[in-house]
């Protein structure tokens, strides 16, 4: 008798085609489903520290999410648009193609950041508290913005000139940051700091954005966006490390081993120059700091290493099959989720939301406050994976 988990791990693997770099499909299951675990807890007074981002300065595991599902877009980028150039594709049909990709994941993150209202509040205005005051950078914002950025970068520039803009665009930031003078409105001068609402960045955001349209509204002397406009420009970096990256997995001249030692290699350099850098300028994701970027491309580099050596080298795949249909409607994945997240806020269940209803009053009593907010946690991203499953049964894609 046969083990069902083993058949449906099996079913979807041997599906696969076998040219498919198996490796970065489960990478990006892996990195999305960490990223739906770690938004959804039971209560954010309650999480564990590695799922927690880092308070200011320094990094967990947590902060690594984002900025790996970055680097995954890199990769894709240059085994797309490595394939598209070897047929001749126009290149402006391409750029117009990622402009179009741009805008809908833009689009989408202001949908998120809309889709939200206040059914126990009678004087409610949807208008009013999310419309005018909707919150215009985001996650899916600034991947449409830097996924654009970095195809444009690719079509029109070689080798050389890829390595010139990344390398650029860190050193840039870094001067920038620490160089540029600013002042706020009383007239106190800064320069170089790092600080919660004391920063180039900070003051950019504040500068362009009205602070009710900032995810740190509050934040004094200005309000600033975690995935703020100046912040996104060395993200484009990350991307292009993923680029890179691609070009090492599409190389035919590499073995396989090869290949995962050369992204090993590279991997540990960058998280050791990353860690060495931020020692003068600290790594810190809500500034995006250069540092942070090199030392997160790095461990990227490592993570994609050692699946490339475990699945496609040492053929121990079946595991990962449950991370292969994540990463196949990744971007579907992460807007069910969030439309599941908000869903469950704006439920009224007793004097409480559905969602605080099932952490306070079934969860909590039985695994208690941290073990209960995990199963919260692990139940939401159950529940998501149920619908992942159900739609990659029935070759249901959905692509941006």
């Amino acid at each position: 008798m046969s083990n069902p988990i083993s058949a449906y791990a099996r079913n979807i693997i041997d599906q696969l085609p076998t040219e498919r770099l198996l490796a970065l499909d489960v990478f990006r299951g892996i990195t999305i489903a960490a990223m739906i675990l770690v938004n959804n807890p039971g209560s954010w007074s309650y999480v564990y520290a590695p799922m927690a981002h880092a308070k200011w300065h320094g990094w967990t595991p947590t902060d690594l999410i984002f900025p790996f599902f970055i680097f995954i877009a890199g990769v894709s980028v240059a085994i797309v648009m490595n394939r598209e150039l070897a047929k001749g594709t126009d290149k402006l049909f391409l750029l117009k193609h990622a402009a179009v990709r741009g805008i809908k994941l833009f689009a989408l993150g202001l949908f998120l950041a809309l889709f939200y209202y206040n059914f126990t509040d009678p004087n409610f205005s949807w208008v009013d508290a999310r419309l005018f005051s909707v919150r215009v950078m985001g996650v899916l914002q600034r991947i449409g913005l830097v996924y654009f950025a970095t195809v444009l970068i690719v079509l029109y520039w070689r080798d050389l000139g890829r390595w010139l803009w990344a390398i650029g665009l860190l050193l840039g930031y870094w001067a920038l940051v620490m160089l540029v003078p600013y002042s706020d409105s009383s007239g106190n001068s800064y320069q170089g700091l790092l600080e919660f609402g004391n920063s180039l960045p900070a003051f950019i955001d504040d500068f362009v954005f009205a602070s009710k349209h900032l995810y740190y509204k509050s934040a004094t002397p200005f309000a600033f966006d975690p995935e703020g406009v100046i912040s996104t420009l060395p993200a484009i970096s990350g991307c292009l490390a993923g680029v890179f990256t691609g070009n090492i997995l599409t190389d035919k001249a590499l073995s396989l081993q090869s290949k995962a030692k050369k992204m090993f290699i590279v991997g540990a350099l960058c998280a050791a120059i990353g860690e060495l850098w931020g020692l003068v300028f600290p790594i810190n994701k809500a500034l995006w700091t250069s540092s942070f970027v090199v030392m997160s491309s790095g461990w990227a580099l490592l993570t994609l290493a050692f699946l490339t050596w475990l699945i496609d080298i040492k053929g121990k795949k079946y595991w990962s099959a449950p991370f292969v249909v994540c990463g196949a409607n990744a971007i579907f994945f992460y807007m069910f989720a969030g439309v599941l997240a908000r869903l469950l806020m704006m439920i009224p269940i007793a004097d409480t939301s559905l969602g605080g209803w099932l952490f306070s009053d079934v969860l909590q009593p039985i695994f208690g406050n941290y073990n209960g907010s995990l199963m919260f946690a692990l139940s939401f991203l159950f529940i998501s994976y149920w619908v992942l499953d159900y739609l990659y049964r029935r070759k249901i894609f959905f692509k941006v």
